[in-house]
């Protein structure tokens, strides 16, 4: 169990250096205010670029204002983060948030500007002013958006109407993180203690039957409670989104979702198809808990234990650490020198605590470094999370140092790609150095159950958010009925005829943010297939891999993700990646029932 009850006893190494952005609150004001006026001068261009030194001047100060804002939106949302309860550092983000409307409202002018230009004027202005061709890929690049512009009125109008179309994403973090409480379990010692997330993904793998049960009702229980306010929380966002979709004369959501990163339809629905093409080993997995837990009907409460019980200890974080560093060996020395530095320089808040927001994540903010969250629980879970995390991590490292500004940012299509490769080399580390049976079938269950939670569940909620993102374009009714029928029916698919399904499973929707980031979650089964095969070949000493890969982790967005994948060796356009990591998984399957 968690042991910090405020975030003071947490030690201090284990925590956040904020001030590496800023020393304080008054550094952040004067950002503030330097972004307020910066806007102003980025409105004045507004009609009055008429050569190609007014265009890169503009395009200096856009970008000034751009960076100076993510320093400031990175600050607020890092604080809140830390403790969802505090108003004043929710005041701080919501200030920046609303700064961040200006901010777009500011430049909303300049995309209808550029794109009623005739190319050879653009051309010659970027051929004749010297600074230009800075900017050059990302000016062509926004020829690609030409047909989905609106009117520079249109384009006004929707920047002043963007915190109100976020509005539904900001009320469900606000629901799930500070108004959800899960209620009272009973503890190990027989005493009633409140469920904590963290708590839950350790109970709900409880050798005792009834205190997962109890675990999963109770986590369940404010979801059920709460879900007509969620399902019209949800119901608004993916309206929404459909909305903007037909506004900018996209043929469907899912197809503006995948614009940016010109990534075809064709690749999420063949993720989709190929899954479900190959499901049986996921039947078949299925089957086999079942008949190692020896139970009559299995429950959804029995899908998280571990097959293996009795080998799982505690890993400290500071053991941790040093796990992840060996397990990731084979990616070179400066990327385990880095990597080091990370924990030293204090990039990574760790424990859960209190009102803090829940889960992990990677925050790169280029001219500063790299923020990880977590709440570490002292487990191999929470080992996992640390290497993925981490993964992100050296990706925003890598990409901030050697790409410029511009570019350093990357696609979260390839982002999960990063993550994951660290997870695979973790995962075959702790296969190779184990020797004891019991450990080994441990970890083949911990892997399978790698491949569900990031291939095929993930895959799973990807055809959910199509399913009822084509009811919306439909006209057809979005409620909390529509929600609660398609999650059951498609969790059904997944997970085969062995499993009965409890009444809490069609409320599983109601708990999952990323639904609040439109086509978003398919992104992590790409990247675990890419990271299996690109972790493989490392692990198999293919040094040119190796080079392309971190290669690969440098190049920011300098090109669209399908082609710094495929310069990889992973064409996801073709369904042999699939096929090869689910063949993967058969095998895991297939080796774990044979021990």
């Amino acid at each position: 169990m968690n042991p910090y009850k405020t975030r003071e006893e947490v030690p201090v190494h284990e925590t956040w250096r904020l001030e590496d952005i800023y020393e304080d609150i008054q550094a952040w004001e004067k950002d503030y205010k330097q972004v307020e006026e910066l806007t102003d001068q980025v409105k004045s261009y507004d009609g009055n670029i008429n050569s190609g030194e007014s265009l890169l001047r503009y395009l200096k100060l856009e970008e000034q204002m751009g960076y100076l804002y993510r320093k400031l939106f990175a600050y607020g949302m890092l604080l809140s983060d830390l403790d969802t309860r505090v108003t004043s550092s929710q005041a701080l983000r919501d200030k920046a948030s609303h700064l961040g409307q200006k901010v777009s409202s500011a430049r909303s002018f300049f995309m209808p500007y550029l794109l009623s230009l005739e190319e050879e004027l653009l051309r010659k202005y970027i051929s004749e002013t010297v600074g230009l061709e800075y900017f050059e890929k990302e000016l062509y690049e926004a020829y690609r958006y030409k047909k989905h512009v609106l009117l520079k009125e249109q384009e006004e109008v929707l920047a002043l109407m963007g915190e109100a179309l976020s509005a539904p994403s900001k009320i469900f973090g606000m629901i799930n993180n500070a108004d959800i409480k899960f209620g009272d379990v009973t503890s190990d010692s027989g005493e009633k203690v409140e469920l904590t997330r963290g708590m839950y993904a350790k109970l709900i793998k409880s050798e005792d039957r009834e205190k997962r049960k109890e675990a999963y009702e109770a986590y369940y229980r404010p979801y059920k409670a709460a879900q007509n306010t969620i399902a019209s929380t949800l119901a608004s966002a993916i309206k929404n989104n459909v909305v903007t979709s037909k506004l900018r004369r996209y043929s469907s959501a899912l197809e503006k979702a995948l614009f940016s990163d010109a990534v075809p339809s064709e690749v999420y629905e063949n993720l989709i198809q190929v899954t479900k093409d190959n499901i049986e080993p996921m039947h078949k997995y299925t089957r086999i808990r079942k008949e190692i837990l020896g139970v009559d009907k299995l429950r959804t409460y029995d899908l998280n234990v571990p097959l293996v019980q009795g080998v799982e200890k505690d890993i400290p974080y500071e053991e941790a650490y040093d796990i992840m560093l060996k397990s990731l060996a084979p990616l070179g020395d400066d990327y385990i020198s880095n990597l080091k530095k990370f924990k030293e320089q204090r990039y990574f808040d760790v424990r859960e605590t209190p009102g803090k927001r829940s889960g992990a994540y990677n925050m790169g903010l280029y001219g500063v470094h790299p923020y990880v969250l977590l709440n570490h629980q002292d487990d191999i879970r929470s080992l996992f999370t640390l290497t993925h995390e981490s993964g992100h991590a050296m990706h925003s490292h890598y990409s901030s140092k050697h790409q410029p500004h511009i570019t350093a940012g990357y696609s979260i299509f390839v982002a999960e790609v990063a993550s994951t490769v660290n997870e695979i080399l973790l995962i075959r580390y702790l296969l190779k150095t184990t020797e004891e049976v019991q450990m080994r079938k441990y970890l083949l269950n911990y892997f399978m159950e790698s491949f569900k939670g990031t291939l095929f569940t993930q895959v799973m909620f990807a055809e959910f958010e199509k399913r009822i993102h084509e009811k919306a374009e439909n006209d057809e009714p979005l409620n909390v009925d529509v929600f609660n029928s398609i999650y059951k029916e498609i969790f059904a698919i997944y997970n085969g005829k062995d499993l009965v399904l409890d009444d809490e499973v069609k409320y599983g929707w109601a708990r999952i943010p990323h639904f609040y980031r439109p086509f978003y979650v398919y992104k992590y089964a790409t990247g675990y297939i890419s990271a299996i095969q690109i972790a493989d070949k490392i692990l198999e000493g293919d040094q040119q891999t190796l080079e392309n890969y971190l290669s690969f982790l440098k190049s920011g967005s300098s090109d669209y993700p399908l082609e710094l994948l495929k310069a990889t060796g992973v064409d996801l356009r073709k369904p042999e990646p699939i096929q090869h990591a689910l063949k993967i998984f058969s095998d895991l399957v297939d080796e774990f029932a044979s021990i």
